[in-house]
């Protein structure tokens, strides 16, 4: 059972998305959630507010998905695969939620927290990159740190543009995709 503040965060998302950040109000919010306005403020100052904890929802997403997604059998290679399979299905499935993500946390100062809600999904890569790094499926030079933060940037990018910018086809995401792993693959395994 949810409690009071993700019934908002939950709400907070449905009014988004249906009415736009600019539209919406605490109101709508808090009708959607079946709280009194009062408890709202309890939780957060402003309906923009939310927008960090929509942020860290949507970071949860991705974490568990790729817990789901990631066969730890499988060769480093198929691995990666899997993992940028998995991050553009879910940017094309919450595309919705990713930009309206994207265009209520540019009109906040909560822009500044965006590392801090990523920290869980930079751990998570770079201890990916750390088991493939032990198992030299990577070259040992890597700063898995780094790479990890380049690795999300790079995947995000590409998916966010071609799912919410480019309006692609099939064919040229496949593409895309198969120019992203193949560029991966490049700058992270040593040549055998």
């Amino acid at each position: 059972m949810m409690d009071k503040k993700e019934k908002i965060i939950q709400s907070a998302i449905q009014v988004f998305q249906e009415k736009g950040v600019e539209k919406s109000k605490v109101s709508d919010i808090v009708r959607r959630a079946g709280i009194a306005q009062g408890t709202f403020y309890l939780y957060f100052p402003s309906r923009l507010a939310v927008m960090p904890d929509i942020a860290s929802f949507i970071v949860g997403e991705i974490l568990q998905t790729l817990e789901e997604k990631i066969d730890q059998n499988q060769a480093f290679e198929r691995q990666l695969e899997q993992l940028v399979n998995a991050v553009f299905t879910l940017t094309d499935e919450k595309r919705d939620l990713v930009a309206l993500l994207y265009a209520g946390l540019a009109q906040t100062e909560y822009i500044k927290q965006w590392e801090d809600i990523y920290a869980p999904y930079y751990k998570w890569m770079a201890e990916f990159l750390r088991q493939a790094q032990q198992l030299q499926n990577i070259r040992p030079t890597i700063n898995v740190e780094r790479t990890a933060k380049l690795m999300i940037a790079l995947i995000e990018t590409t998916s966010e543009q071609l799912y919410l910018y480019d309006d692609c086809q099939e064919e040229e995401i496949n593409l895309q995709k198969k120019e992203l792993l193949q560029f991966m693959h490049h700058a992270l395994i040593l040549p055998r």
